[in-house]
C-alpha cells in the first residue's frame, strides 16, 4: 500500500538517498529542505508520515516541525532523525509525540522497519476513525427508518433523552428494535466514547448471571481460576444495555437495584466495592406492571428503571413503513450479498403490506434478506418471498403514507407535510450514504430539487444539519 510521505533535512543528498530509498519501497515521496519550507507544505496537505531531521539550519527545527504537523494533522505520525540520540532533543520529540528517532548514520532495514510500524500505527488510526464514522452514520437518528407517527413520536422522545444519564426502559414486541433504539441513544451521547455493553437477561443461567454482571475473584467458585471484570465495569463510562430484564431472578434484581442506587459493584467472593459510572438502558416484551402484581418482578427496581419509558409499536401497527423499511433492508443486502436489485415490483410490495409480521421489523428483514440471495431479475418478485408471506390474508395495505384520524388542537397541513419531506430525504441520504445524486434519484425527483430541499431544511450530505 502507498503512503504519501514529506522528508525534511537541510543536506540534499540525504534528502535524494532517502526519496530514492522510499520510493523503492512503494511510497509517494514529497521533499522540503528546510523546517520554514515544511511547515509551509503542511499547513495545506496531509501526509501519512513526516521524516524529518531534528537539527537543520536556518530556521525551524525538526520539533517545530512536529508540533506543526501534529498541531494541523493529529494523526500523521512523525519520525525524527538525529545524529545525536541521546540528547535531551531526542527525549523531547518523543514527549512531543514522535512516533520514534533513528540515529544517522542508520542501516536501511531499520529505517524500513520502523517507518513500516508507523505506517501501520496510522492505518490503524484511520481504519478505527471510518469505524466509529460507520458506527454514527448507521446508529444515527437519521437510521430509524420510518414515517409514521407513532414512530416520529419516538424519535422526538429519544432525541430529547439522549444526551442524559437517566435510565431509559424499552417496551415492545419482539423484533420492534429495541437494541437498535438502546444503540441510537448511546452513540448519540455524550457517553458515545465509552462502552455500549450488551447482556441478554433470558440467555445466561441465573447461577452465572452475578458473575457476569458484577465480576468474580479468583477461587470464588469451582472453576473460578482467574479474576474477572463484570459487565458494569466493563461498562464504566458508557452505557450498559440489560436487554429481557424482565427474566431476572429476585435475587438478582435485589443486587442489581443496590448497583443501580449507590453506583457501586462488588464482585463474587470479593470484599472491596469498587464505584462505577454507567447508564442503564433496560428493554423487555413483558408487562413488568403485571410481574410487579404477581410478585415476580420487584416495584423499587420497576420505578428505578422506569424513569423514562419508550414504547415501540409493533410493525403491523405502523405498516405504512414498511416500504421504507424493505428499500432500506434492500440496499443493505444489495451490498451485503453484490446484488444491484432495483426495488420491489408492485405486487411484492402489495403482499409485504398485507403481511402481519408476528416477528416485526427483524421479520421484514429476513424476508427482504431471503428475497434478495433468492432474486434473480433487477427487482424482488413475490416468487422470492418465503410461501408464509406470499400466502398470508387480510385485505391489501398500500404502501406509502397512511391517513388517519386529524389530531385535535394546532395541527398544520403545511408543517406535517414539511416533516415528512424533511424524513424521507434524511432516509434516502442515509440509505445512500450521503450520495445526493443516489438520493434524488431514490426519491424520484431531479438532483436541482434535491439541493433546493436539503438546502430548505438545512441538511448537509451526511445527514446532519438542524
Amino acid at each position: 500500500m502507498s503512503h504519501q510521505i514529506l522528508v525534511v533535512d537541510d543536506e540534499l543528498s540525504m534528502r535524494e538517498a532517502l526519496s530514492i530509498l522510499l520510493k523503492s519501497w512503494g511510497h509517494d515521496v514529497h521533499t522540503a529542505q528546510n523546517g520554514k519550507e515544511a511547515i509551509s507544505i503542511l499547513e495545506d496537505a496531509e501526509f501519512d508520515l513526516v521524516l524529518t531531521d531534528i537539527r537543520m539550519d536556518p530556521g525551524p527545527s525538526g520539533i517545530d516541525v512536529l508540533d506543526a504537523a501534529h498541531r494541523r494533522w493529529p494523526d500523521t505520525q512523525v519520525i525524527v532523525m538525529t545524529a545525536y540520540a541521546k540528547t535531551e532533543t531526542a527525549v523531547e520529540a518523543m514527549k512531543k509525540g514522535a512516533y520514534d528517532y533513528i540515529s544517522k548514520p542508520f542501516k536501511n532495514k531499520e529505517m524500513q522497519i520502523t517507518i513500516a510500524m508507523a505506517l501501520e500505527k496510522r492505518d490503524l488510526v484511520l481504519s478505527n476513525q471510518r469505524l466509529r464514522r460507520e458506527v454514527h452514520r448507521r446508529f444515527s437518528f437519521e437510521s430509524l427508518v420510518g414515517a409514521s407517527t407513532r414512530m416520529k413520536e419516538v424519535y422526538d422522545t429519544i432525541r430529547q433523552i439522549a444526551d442524559t444519564r437517566t435510565s431509559v426502559l424499552l417496551l415492545g414486541e419482539s423484533g420492534t428494535g429495541k437494541e437498535m433504539v438502546a444503540r441510537a441513544l448511546h452513540y448519540n451521547s455524550s457517553r458515545s466514547q465509552g462502552a455500549f455493553v450488551v447482556i441478554n437477561c433470558g440467555a445466561i443461567p441465573d447461577a452465572l448471571m452475578e458473575s457476569e454482571l458484577f465480576g468474580h475473584v479468583k477461587g470464588a467458585f469451582t472453576g473460578a481460576v482467574v479474576e474477572k471484570k463484570g459487565l458494569f465495569e466493563v461498562a464504566d463510562g458508557g452505557t450498559l444495555f440489560l436487554d429481557e430484564i424482565g427474566e431476572l431472578s429476585l435475587h438478582l434484581q435485589v443486587k442489581l437495584l443496590r448497583a443501580l442506587q449507590e453506583r457501586k459493584v462488588k464482585k463474587v467472593g470479593g470484599t472491596r466495592e469498587t464505584d462505577v459510572d454507567v447508564r442503564l438502558l433496560a428493554a423487555t416484551n413483558r408487562d413488568l406492571e403485571e410481574e410487579v402484581r404477581k410478585g415476580t418482578f420487584r416495584d423499587d427496581l420497576y420505578f428505578r428503571i422506569n424513569v423514562i419509558q419508550v414504547n415501540l409499536p409493533a410493525l403491523r401497527e405502523r405498516p405504512e413503513d414498511v416500504p421504507l423499511l424493505a428499500s432500506f433492508f434492500l440496499d443493505r443486502y444489495n451490498e451485503e450479498l453484490g446484488k444491484r436489485i432495483q426495488g420491489f415490483t408492485r405486487e411484492a410490495l402489495d403482499i409485504l403490506g398485507r403481511y402481519d409480521y408476528p416477528g416485526n421489523v427483524r421479520e421484514l428483514e429476513n424476508v427482504v434478506q431471503r428475497a434478495v440471495a433468492f432474486e434473480q431479475s433487477d427487482w424482488v418478485t413475490p416468487s422470492s418471498l418465503p410461501p408464509r408471506v406470499r400466502d398470508s390474508g387480510g385485505p391489501i395495505v398500500a404502501p406509502g403514507p397512511q391517513v388517519g384520524p386529524i389530531p385535535e388542537g394546532d395541527f398544520s397541513l403545511d408543517s406535517y407535510v414539511e416533516d415528512l419531506e424533511r424524513n424521507y430525504v434524511l432516509t434516502a441520504l442515509s440509505q445512500t450514504g450521503g450520495n445526493v445524486t443516489d438520493a434524488a434519484r431514490k426519491l424520484g425527483i431531479s438532483f436541482r430539487s434535491m439541493r433546493y430541499k436539503m438546502s430548505k431544511y438545512g441538511i448537509r450530505k451526511d445527514g446532519s444539519g438542524k
